[in-house]
């Protein structure tokens, strides 16, 4: 998902606004027709990522998570309805920080059946041109 035609990124930018509108387990009939409209692949990377955002946000009050990149220290490992990200970050009231994440879906991609995380440090912000991450 490194090159990402411009309607197709604006699509994935107003599914990601819209998944922080609404609980991960309670999704929206608009959210969840905008999530079958897009490739099985991309469909499964959007609602893990979602779920990223949603958990943070939810399990720590101290973060609000709003933006996440699963590739941005390691490739993550996909299979047909699973990542593991080892790599990722995510970014929250402006800073970044290191994640690693685990995502299983059902093979429709649409329900979450196992997800785990961990968050680690805070990404210095003379580091986020190197990993392409943004303010």
């Amino acid at each position: 998902m490194l090159l990402v035609a411009p309607m197709k990124k604006l699509c994935l930018m107003v599914l990601a606004s819209l998944t922080l509108a609404w609980p991960a387990k309670a999704m929206d009939n608009a959210l969840r027709t905008g999530l079958l409209k897009l490739d099985p692949q991309t469909r499964l990377e959007q609602r893990c990522d979602a779920e990223v955002l949603d958990r943070i946000s939810h399990d720590d009050r101290n973060y609000k998570a709003d933006r996440v990149v699963a590739y941005a220290f390691a490739t993550p490992q996909m299979s047909a309805d699973a990542i593991k990200s080892p790599g990722a970050a995510f970014r929250s009231k402006g800073q970044w920080y290191r994640l690693k994440f685990k995502c299983q879906t059902a093979p429709d991609h649409m329900q979450v059946l196992q997800f785990r995380y961990k968050i680690g440090d805070e990404i210095p912000e003379a580091d986020w041109a190197k990993y392409n991450l943004y303010d």
